[in-house]
C-alpha cells in the first residue's frame, strides 16, 4: 500500500484541490488485463495556482504543510495496525506465498488439498505473485469474489458453479482467518465481505439393488470398477483412492483398516475395510505402490463408468463421487446413527452430514406414496 500527496487544479476556481491517492495494488481478470487498485481522499486544503501576494503565499505553505501532517498520520495508522495490519515487516509479508505454505499443509488432507490448491491457481490468476498483505483490502475481497463468479471460466469454457465458487471463497476467507490467528493482520479485511452461498444440489446415489446391479455388469476398465465399488464400501473420496498406497492398509487382530492422519490435530486415525471390500483391492504390493496403479481421472474413464451403469440398467448421472454418497445413505438407511456416519466420512461437522438425512426422508415420503398410487379412486 502506497500513499502520495497529490494535486488537482479546478477549472472552475483555478485553485489546486489536495487529496490522498491510496494504492492498494491490482489485479488481473481473465484476459490477464492489470487492474489497478487506488482509492483517494480529498483534504479540505487547496493552494493558489499563482499566488498574488504574501498572504497567498503563506496559506499555500501552511496548506502543504497541514496536507504533509495528515498524509504522514495516515501511514502511521497503517503501521500501527488501525486497517488491519500488525507493524511494516508483517505488512509486507507476501500472501501468495503465505497461501502456498497454507495449501501444502493440506497435502494430506482428505479431500481438502483440491479446493486450496484450485483457490491458489485462481488467486495466482486473479492478482501478482508478488501481492503482500498490505494489498489485502476489503476491495480486494470484493473483486476476487467477482472474479470468481462472473469471469473464471473452465476448459469448457463455462461459468464455475457456484458452490465451486463458494468453496475457492471460504478457502480464501479461511486464510486470512488464519494469517490473523498467525498475527500478521489484526483483524481480516475479508469479514465484512459477503459469502458466496453453496446451492443445495441433489445428491445421486446407488441403492442397494443397483449397487448389486453394477458388481454383475461389465465395466471396460477393471481397475475403474474395483476402485468405485472399494469406494462404495469406504466412502473414500476420489482423491483419496487414487493416491492411496499399501502402507496406509494395515493388518488388525480386529480386521483391515485404511490408516489417515488428521491434517488439524496431526493425529492418526483408521477407518474399517469391510471384508466384502478386501476382494476389490487385489494382491498386496510393495509399501509405496499404489493400490489402485492404472485409475486415472480422464474423459475415457467417465466415459467407460457411463457405459457400465447403462450396461447395470441405471440411466441416472453416476460420478464417480457418488460412490461416497451411497456409503453414506446405506449406512443412514440401515439405522447407523448420524454421529456415528459422519465420524466415518471424516467430516467435521455434523451438519455436513445432515445432508444426506434429506435423501433418507425422501425415501420415506416415497414409500408412503406407493400406497396412493395402489390406491386411487
Amino acid at each position: 500500500m502506497e500513499i502520495s500527496l497529490r494535486q488537482r487544479i479546478s477549472k472552475k476556481t483555478g485553485r489546486i484541490t489536495l487529496y490522498l491517492e491510496i494504492y492498494k495494488g491490482y489485479s488481473k481478470d481473465e484476459n490477464g488485463k492489470i487492474k489497478h487498485n487506488r482509492e483517494y481522499e480529498y483534504l479540505d486544503y487547496f493552494l493558489y495556482e499563482k499566488p498574488k501576494n504574501s498572504i497567498e503565499k503563506q496559506h499555500n505553505k501552511e496548506s502543504l504543510k497541514s496536507a504533509e501532517a495528515v498524509k504522514a498520520q495516515k501511514i502511521l495508522e497503517i503501521q500501527n495496525g488501525k486497517y488491519g495490519f500488525s507493524n511494516t515487516h508483517k505488512l509486507n509479508t507476501n500472501f501468495i506465498d503465505y497461501f502456498k505454505k497454507l495449501t501444502k499443509e493440506r497435502f494430506e488432507s482428505l479431500g481438502n488439498y483440491g479446493n486450496w490448491d484450485s483457490t491458489l491457481k485462481h488467486l495466482l490468476s486473479y492478482t501478482s505473485k508478488t501481492t503482500t498483505f498490505k494489498d489485502i483490502s476489503p476491495e480486494f475481497c470484493e473483486g476476487f469474489k467477482d472474479y470468481l463468479l462472473n469471469k473464471v471460466k473452465t476448459k469448457t469454457g463455462n461459468a464455475l458453479s457456484q458452490n465451486s465458487c463458494s468453496s475457492y471463497f471460504n478457502k480464501f476467507r479461511a486464510s486470512l482467518n488464519q494469517a490473523l490467528d498467525d498475527g500478521i493482520i489484526n483483524d481480516n479485511p475479508c469479514k465484512k465481505v459477503k459469502g458466496i452461498k453453496a446451492e443445495e444440489t441433489e445428491r445421486e446415489y446407488l441403492t442397494q439393488e443397483e449397487l448389486n446391479a453394477i458388481m454383475k455388469a461389465e465395466c471396460r476398465y477393471d481397475i475403474l470398477k474395483n476402485a468405485f465399488l472399494f469406494s462404495c464400501f469406504t466412502g473414500l473420496r476420489w482423491s483419496d483412492i487414487h493416491k492411496l498406497t499399501w502402507s496406509k492398509i494395515q493388518d488388525f487382530e480386529d480386521g483391515y483398516k485404511v490408516q489417515f492422519k488428521q491434517q488439524k490435530t496431526k493425529g492418526v486415525e483408521y477407518l474399517d475395510i469391510p471384508k466384502n471390500a478386501l476382494k476389490y483391492i487385489g494382491k498386496r504390493g510393495n509399501p509405496e505402490d499404489r493400490v489402485f496403479i492404472g485409475l486415472k481421472y480422464s474423459a475415457y474413464m467417465n466415459t467407460a463408468l457411463t457405459q457400465w451403469m447403462l450396461r447395470a440398467g441405471i440411466t441416472k448421472p453416476i460420478t464417480f463421487h457418488c460412490a461416497r454418497h451411497t456409503y453414506a445413505t446405506f449406512l443412514l438407511t440401515k439405522g447407523v446413527d448420524i454421529y456415528t456416519v459422519s465420524k466415518m466420512l471424516g467430516h467435521r461437522e455434523l451438519k455436513t452430514t445432515q445432508i444426506y438425512t434429506k435423501v433418507i426422508d425422501q425415501k420415506k415420503r416415497d414409500a408412503v406414496n406407493v400406497f396412493d398410487e395402489a390406491f386411487k379412486n
